[in-house]
C-alpha cells in the first residue's frame, strides 16, 4: 500500500532574514512618525523631505553599527566560550564527561547508553569541544563575515523602508497635501511587510502584518499630535 511521504515544513528565519526585519521594521516606522509629525507642524513637503532623508542617513548608520557591534560580540563570546572549553576538556577532564552525560542524559537517554558516546566523543577533542558548545551552552559558530553581513543588511533594509513614507512629499509641495498619501502607502507597506514577516518567522501573517500596521499608524498618529500641539502652543 503506497504511503505519502513524509514533507518537512518547518522553516528557520535565517539571520539575514532576522536583519532585514529589524531593519526594515524601524525604516518603514520611525521616518513615517517623524514625516507625519513634521506635517502636523510646517507647511513645506521640502522640509519633511530634507528630515526624512537625514533621519534615514543617521539612522541606517546607527542601526548597521549596532548590528554589526551585536555580531563583533556575539563572535568574541563565542571565541571566548570556544578557549575555556577547550581548556577545561583537558584541565577538568572527568567534569567534562559527567557535563556530557548530563546532556545526553536530558535527552532521555539512560547512563549506560550515554557512555559509549562520552568516550567517543573524549577521543575526539574537537568534536567533544563542539558539543559542548551546542548542546551545553547552546551556541551556534558565528559565520567569519557576519558581522559586516549583518551591518550591511539592517542598514539597506533601513533605506529601504524609510524611503516609502517619504515618496508622496515628492510629488507634493505642501506637506498637508502629501500626508494622506503618505499615511495610505506606508500603512499598505506596513502591512505587506508584517504579512511577508510573518510568513518567514512562523507567525500568522495576517496578524504579523495587522500588528506592523498599527504599531506604525499609533508612532504616526502620536508624532502628528504631538507636533499639532507644540506648533498651536
Amino acid at each position: 500500500m503506497p504511503t505519502t511521504p513524509h514533507i518537512e515544513t518547518h522553516f528557520t528565519a535565517s539571520e539575514i532574514v532576522r536583519d532585514v526585519v529589524i531593519g526594515m521594521s524601524d525604516g518603514l516606522t520611525v521616518p513615517f512618525a517623524l514625516a507625519a509629525g513634521l506635517s502636523g507642524a510646517v507647511a513645506s513637503s521640502g522640509i519633511v523631505v530634507t528630515a526624512g532623508l537625514a533621519e534615514i542617513a543617521a539612522g541606517s548608520i546607527a542601526m548597521g553599527l549596532g548590528g554589526f557591534m551585536a555580531a563583533k560580540s556575539d563572535a568574541e563570546h563565542y571565541a571566548s566560550e570556544y578557549a575555556r572549553e577547550q581548556r577545561e576538556i583537558v584541565e577538568k577532564t572527568e567534569m567534562e564527561k559527567q557535563e556530557v552525560t548530563d546532556v545526553l542524559t536530558s535527552f532521555g537517554l539512560t547512563v549506560d547508553e550515554a557512555a559509549p558516546v562520552v568516550h567517543a566523543l573524549s577521543t575526539r577533542p574537537q568534536k567533544w569541544v563542539d558539543f559542548m558548545m551546542k548542546f551545553e551552552l547552546g551556541l551556534e559558530r558565528p559565520e567569519p563575515k557576519r558581522a559586516y553581513v549583518s551591518a550591511f543588511t539592517i542598514a539597506g533594509a533601513y533605506i529601504t523602508g524609510g524611503f516609502i513614507p517619504l515618496i508622496p512629499y515628492f510629488a507634493h509641495a505642501i506637506a498637508s497635501s502629501a500626508l494622506p498619501w503618505s499615511v495610505a502607502v506606508t500603512l499598505v507597506a506596513l502591512l505587506v511587510f508584517g504579512f511577508i514577516k510573518g510568513r518567514f518567522t512562523g507567525t500568522r501573517p495576517l496578524r504579523s502584518g495587522i500588528q506592523a500596521m498599527l504599531i506604525g499608524g499609533a508612532a504616526a498618529a502620536v508624532a502628528f499630535a504631538i507636533a499639532r500641539i507644540v506648533s498651536a502652543a
